[in-house]
């Protein structure tokens, strides 16, 4: 199912329930209301401004990318695919849910502004829910699959290590079904998905799945957000 495409009334009536019971990101509201675990494990601050790439997937990219989009440090964030061959790197097929892609977010950000790790504090809190599997709100599919495409070996250890920390101290009621995955290619979206929050703003998918992440982390980590 693709997000919102045939949505009857009633179905986003259910959703806006679920929205105010469940939070941005869709963890229990409670979560809300305590300070989330900062990466006991994490790159060191660096010294000198820099580039460092994310790639991650956590449901429909339209609201990660704006979720990501509001961070201090974060360079761009563009919406894409990864996980799948280049030829099949396109909507219409990735839609479909049997191409190995995962709709997905590149986020590149300044190592010496936000740490890979907070990077991650951000996922795994306000940007989607990491214990639904092979869905995210109302979409459902692998390519909505809760993923993490690490690039390097730092970046495995610091995503395996947080993964960990959540679990243990049981953050979410459930356990995280996020993969942590070598990346292979990430490969951006058409056009039209792009900066898609902030041109459809009246939507009613984005109103109810996707405004509240902005606001969850508006909200959660003041010192992290900033405005377009």
């Amino acid at each position: 199912m693709k997000k919102g495409h045939g949505l009857c009334i009633a179905t986003i009536a259910v959703a806006g329930v679920l929205s105010g019971l469940f939070g941005a990101s869709g963890a229990i509201a409670a979560h809300t209301n305590m300070t989330f675990p900062r990466p006991a494990v994490d790159e060191p601050v660096a010294t000198a401004r820099s580039q460092e790439v994310a790639v991650l997937s956590g449901g429909c990219f339209w609201g990660v990318q704006a979720v990501y989009q509001h961070i201090r440090g974060v360079i761009s964030a563009t919406s894409g695919y990864s996980g799948g061959k280049a030829e099949t790197a396109h909507y219409e097929m990735v839609v479909r849910g049997d191409t190995g892609h995962a709709e997905s977010v590149k986020v590149v950000f300044d190592p010496s502004q936000i740490t890979y790790g907070q990077v991650l504090m951000i996922f795994f809190s306000v940007a989607h829910n990491p214990t639904e599997l092979d869905k995210q709100g109302p979409d459902w599919g692998p390519q909505y699959r809760s993923a993490v495409f690490f690039s390097s070996e730092e970046q495995k250890r610091i995503a395996q290590a947080y993964v960990a920390q959540l679990d243990a101290a049981k953050v979410y009621p459930q356990k995280i079904v996020t993969q942590i995955v070598p990346l292979k290619a990430f490969y951006p979206a058409e056009g039209y998905h792009q900066d898609y929050l902030k041109h459809h703003l009246d939507s009613p998918y984005i109103q109810i799945n996707d405004v509240p992440k902005v606001a969850g982390l508006k909200k959660q980590f003041p010192q992290l957000y900033h405005e377009y």
